[in-house]
């Protein structure tokens, strides 16, 4: 059994609008899917900085968890039961941590609410879920009018060498310098390095204000809690929505090294960037490793112009070390963004103008079934293969270290993925470097695939 504390209340330390009774009422309804999303999120927000990314593991050793919303007449408050003792110094909870468990509060019941009682969010439409990934950020308070281009996404493993990590710090040192904001899928490794970086650069400049986001969703954000250094943290209902809010806020974007996640990420970009009703949208996609890793970008590249053919190559930068040429690079392009934003008069903090087809916005449920019937094959388009390909790494994301995905794994056997030899046999490649790289998982030394190839 995990170390807990048996009792804690706490109250919100940064305003959070009162609830009305219907919230209220759902919230205390264990029986309620709302009770149970906020439940596991807040135990991921508490048990920030455990150094397991198997959310199956962590709800059992916490099974005893549970929390209740007392309502208050200036406000309300939160009595916890049994949550990890990490989260608290001295007898009272951290800060942060706080901060971070009332945004989780703050979205899961402000999509309950629009999304299931209200039906006040679209999810049938492409305008629809554009305008839901929206509001949700705005209510958050990500969204913001009187910003600058400058908030870039970094994305890249939670599962990383200590090289690559500190490469990510000095990248962020860069980016930090020169006055960049930075998102990022708000875990540790590659996530956590660009802030930490950053943090410091923004340090030395005497920078006001500086915004480090952390983007996630309830099916992940157990396996990559949010680490110390994020100070605004938004939850999106699914993996799809947390990927959209990522590209409509950024003003860039930086891959470092990672695995399967990463991966799906860079198909999801790439997808939308080679789509012919986003020519002539700039933002850039660049790709960063030491150079002690510069293979891992080397096999991405193979891997991307095999089955998507050379032209995707005109669609990123890769970089090997140079971590100031990195963030120089990334300046010099956002600038293009700024440009380009000015002359279509579209907002600086919400990328309206970018097309995501509905393909890419339509939750994938990666069950066997779902993995099975992937077409993973050429007699296609290449948007169509890009977007197949992509639920076939998010499958596999949800057999590493999402519960639903753990658990149909061990009762059904691994995903089995089907398709022409020339597909599978270049993603299996790729997933066989992941793998003697140990990027599948933290603990790479006992993974067990929870996928097998197929022709």
């Amino acid at each position: 059994m995990s170390e807990s504390i048996p009792y804690a209340s706490i109250r919100p330390a940064q305003s959070l609008d009162l609830l009305s009774q219907r919230e209220m009422a759902s919230l205390a309804n264990t029986e309620e899917e709302v009770h149970r999303l906020f439940r596991q999120c807040a135990l991921a927000v508490l048990n920030s900085g455990a150094e397991s990314d198997d959310t199956a593991q962590m709800m059992e050793a916490f099974s005893d968890f549970d929390l209740k919303v007392i309502p208050e007449p200036r406000g309300l408050r939160l009595e916890l039961y049994n949550a990890p003792a990490r989260a608290f110094v001295d007898g009272s909870m951290i800060l942060g941590i706080r901060n971070q468990v009332f945004s989780a509060l703050r979205d899961i019941v402000y999509v309950h609410h629009e999304l299931v009682e209200r039906r006040r969010l679209d999810l049938s439409s492409e305008s629809g879920i554009m305008d839901a990934v929206f509001r949700i950020l705005r209510h958050a308070e990500v969204v913001r009018s009187n910003v600058r281009p400058r908030l870039v996404v970094c994305w890249g493993g939670h599962s990383i060498s200590r090289i690559e990590y500190e490469y990510t710090k000095e990248v962020g040192y860069e980016l930090g310098l020169r006055g960049f904001d930075i998102a990022t899928g708000c875990g540790p490794g590659a996530m956590k390095g660009p802030m930490k970086g950053a943090a410091i650069g923004h340090a030395k400049q005497f920078s006001g204000n500086p915004r480090f986001v952390g983007v996630t969703e309830p099916g992940i954000i157990a396996a990559e809690s949010p680490n110390p250094i994020v100070n605004e943290l938004v939850i999106l209902p699914d993996i799809e929505k947390r990927l959209e809010a990522f590209v409509r806020l950024a003003h860039g974007v930086i891959v470092f090294p990672g695995g399967v996640g990463t991966a799906e990420e860079i198909l999801y970009l790439l997808s939308i960037r080679m789509h012919p009703d986003n020519s002539g949208i700039p933002l850039p996609l660049l790709m960063a490793a030491p150079e002690s890793s510069s293979d891992y970008f080397q096999h991405i590249d193979r891997f991307l112009r095999s089955l998507l053919g050379d032209d995707v190559a005109s669609y990123y930068e890769i970089f090997s070390g140079e971590a100031r040429e990195v963030a120089r690079r990334l300046r010099n392009q956002a600038k293009d963004v700024r440009r380009h934003r000015l002359r279509v008069q579209e907002s600086f903090s919400y990328n309206w103008g970018l097309r995501i087809p509905l393909e890419l916005q339509t939750p994938f449920v990666p069950s066997h079934e779902n993995m099975a019937a992937l077409q993973l094959h050429r007699e296609q388009s290449v948007f169509e293969l890009t977007c197949e390909l992509r639920k076939a790494f998010s499958g596999i994301v949800a057999g590493n270290v999402k519960e639903d995905g753990i658990r149909a794994v061990q009762e059904k056997g691994p995903f089995q993925l089907h398709g022409d030899p020339e597909v599978i046999t270049a993603l299996e490649a790729l997933l066989q470097t992941f793998m003697q790289q140990g990027r599948m998982k933290i603990d790479a030394a006992s993974y067990k695939p929870c996928f097998e190839i197929a022709c």
